[in-house]
């Protein structure tokens, strides 16, 4: 593989040490591991070699294989999602809390500006929140496997949307150097996200415009459909 390739890849992540699965795209494992989300869809992904949207140790890996391919390999912390930092360790005052109408209590998941951390303690009038990745300071054991290369230029405008916005009902036509992209789902998709979903799609799918377009049918209110 090289940068700039789009892959599909089947997955399953785990933390070394402990087995336990923290991602994977698998239906059958998921539901033999009981892991199983109903709300999931369990399917092959699209990713793009050197894209920067995946884990560097997932690049290294996809760099050295090929379609067909299944690789079993560990991503040790400096390229996956680093080592734990002490200076992501906060002490909050619990009157922060109180004023909020929160109760803090260890394992509760809080959010504090734009981050996002997890209670420690709480320890008399102060509470200790790890602001750290869930999984920094974690070595990760990877099963994957290389479905196919994706060269459909809509397809890959599709995973590229798929990324930024989660969305798979999508609809996308790239001709003369344009692509457009309609999202069939009755959600609103915010400019800086358009932008990014832009951004991205000019620079890896060799268009130089993108638009957006949106489709209101004879009868229907706009923020009607359920969402």
């Amino acid at each position: 593989m090289k940068d700039g390739d789009f892959v599909s890849v089947d997955y399953v992540g785990r933390i070394k040490g402990t087995d336990e699965i923290f991602d994977l795209t698998l239906e059958d494992v998921a539901k033999k591991e009981n892991v199983f989300n109903p709300k999931i869809k369990y399917k092959p992904v699209t990713l793009i070699v050197g894209g920067g949207f995946i884990l560097r140790g997932l690049d290294d890996a996809l760099r050295e294989m090929k379609v067909g391919e299944r690789k079993t390999f560990e991503v040790a912390p400096d390229k996956a999602f680093g080592e734990k930092r002490d200076d992501m360790m906060k002490h909050i005052p619990a009157a922060r809390f109180k004023e909020q109408n929160i109760n803090p209590f260890p394992g509760a998941v809080i959010n504090v500006g734009e981050l996002r951390g997890r209670i420690v303690s709480v320890d008399g009038g102060r509470v200790k929140v790890d602001f750290n990745h869930p999984l920094a300071g974690k070595t990760l054991v990877y099963d994957l496997e290389v479905k196919a290369m994706v060269e459909n230029a809509e397809e890959r405008v599709k995973s590229i949307v798929f990324y930024f916005t989660g969305l798979d009902e999508v609809d996308a036509k790239v001709a003369d150097g344009a692509a457009e992209v309609t999202i069939l789902k009755d959600v609103d998709v915010v400019r800086p996200v358009k932008s990014m979903v832009a951004e991205n799609v000019m620079k890896w799918c060799g268009v130089g415009k993108v638009m957006f377009v949106e489709t209101f049918e004879h009868g229907e209110k706009p923020g009607s459909a359920e969402k």
